[in-house]
Order: structure tokens, then sequence, then C-alpha cells
């Protein structure tokens, strides 16, 4: 089981991850963002895996795709995890370019 992002690139037009993936990510995300830029994206990653759906309004998702660039380019953060921040980075600037909501299902 595992989290499917829209805005994404694949054939279905989603992101799709473990619910393990993205809390491994969100770990390495807190150890190397700002406390203000970690409060911008931390709710994502405090669900618990709890597999329910939810949406991002596309002002928040901008808010949130500077933060994952920013750790995304942080000398610390590992490049596997860090090509996993990009992606979800740029889903969140297409979510929010559209002016849709960025649906975590």
């Amino acid at each position: 089981m595992g989290w499917d992002v829209s805005h994404g690139t694949n054939a279905t037009g989603t992101i799709s991850r473990s619910y393990t993936a993205m809390s491994t990510l969100g770990s390495h995300l807190a150890h190397v963002l700002p406390a203000p830029d970690w409060c911008q994206i931390a709710r994502l990653f405090r669900r618990g895996g709890n597999g329910d759906p939810f949406t991002v309004t596309p002002v928040d998702a901008a808010r949130m795709a500077r933060a994952f660039r920013k750790g995304s380019q942080h000398r610390h953060m590992p490049d596997d995890w860090a090509e996993l921040a990009l992606l979800l980075a740029d889903a969140a600037d297409r979510a929010a370019e559209a002016g849709e909501p960025w649906r975590w299902s």
C-alpha cells in the first residue's frame, strides 16, 4: 500500500510510492529543512500511514513545492531522496499552476 499523488508524470498522472518510502522521505526532509520550511510540509508526513485520501489547496501546494525543492537541494539530502522530493515539488507546482487541488490518495 502507498500514496498516489496527483499531478505526477507517469502514465496515470501520479507519483506512486509506498507509505514507508514517503515516511523515510519525511524523515530526511525534517533533518535538512529549517523549521519554517519543514512546517510547510510536515502535515503530509504526520498522517500515520492511515491511507485516507486528502487534498491540498493550490496555494498550499505552491508553498509546499518551495519547501520540497529546498530540501531536494540540500547538501545533506541523499541523492535518491532528493529525486523524490523534486518530483513532489514539480507535482505540487503543476497543481498550483493549474489552480487544482493536489490530491494524495
